[in-house]
């Protein structure tokens, strides 16, 4: 079944929104919690390590990971919204 012109376009709609979302949070966090707040949040003590030094050396890396899951599992479910699924041609 070829995919039709409007639903190619919902399709990549719906994608670009879930990436400009992403990537929003992205953005917050690494630039966000690991620069502009970073006075702010070493108020708050995690582990003995100041939150805002913590979010600049690793809490932004973990978000970035957390948030490729979240990316693949949304794209997962678009993919079988829209009938893109790989797994179910095989």
């Amino acid at each position: 079944m070829e995919p039709s012109d409007d639903r190619l376009r919902r399709y990549w709609q719906i994608h670009l929104r879930y990436l400009a979302l992403l990537l929003a949070i992205w953005f917050a966090v690494s630039y966000g919690a690991g620069i502009l707040f970073v006075d702010a949040l070493d108020e708050i003590r995690v582990f003995g390590f100041r939150l805002g030094f913590w979010f600049a050396q690793q809490g932004a890396i973990f978000v970035f990971v957390l948030l490729i899951l979240v990316y693949v599992l949304l794209m997962n479910r678009l993919d079988r919204r829209f009938g893109f699924d790989e797994s179910e041609k095989e």
